[in-house]
């Protein structure tokens, strides 16, 4: 039997999920709750796969995989590709910029008044920029 708290938390989740035009699935349901329980972080797929196995949730690496896609796709997530070959997914969606730390691969918010852009180059013909993203690669001195 799950306790009060349990499933104000889970109602909290279908909520998030359907105000952004998704359905909670079982599986959705989940990694949300995985995702948005606590404070603001960056995952990989394979850190959410994980933790969904930690917590007994039977997902597969690929639901896990289109679950963040979904979700980045619904404006719940931001993507970060801050090294070749793996994504980092960000739960803080406000503007703002990242550290990257190479030899832990790990990634660490900069607020976004912290970074000043002197210049952008002109957008071309057609567009307008929708965001800058910075990343700031920190190696131990």
């Amino acid at each position: 039997m799950q306790t009060y708290s349990e499933a104000l938390e889970k109602t909290d989740t279908q909520v998030l999920l359907r105000d952004a035009g998704l359905r909670p699935t079982r599986q959705r349901i989940g990694l949300a709750h995985l995702l948005f329980a606590g404070d603001c972080r960056h995952v990989t797929a394979e850190d959410l796969f994980a933790e969904a196995n930690a917590a007994a949730l039977s997902v597969s690496l690929a639901t896990v995989y289109n679950t963040l896609r979904q979700f980045v796709d619904a404006g719940l997530l931001r993507e970060v590709l801050a090294e070749r070959g793996r994504a980092y997914f960000d739960t803080n969606i406000s503007d703002h910029h990242h550290f990257f730390h190479v030899t832990e691969g790990r990634l660490e918010d900069v607020p976004a008044d912290a970074v000043s852009i002197g210049k952008l180059p002109e957008a071309p013909a057609g567009t307008s920029v929708e965001r800058v993203d910075v990343i700031i690669r920190l190696n131990k001195a």
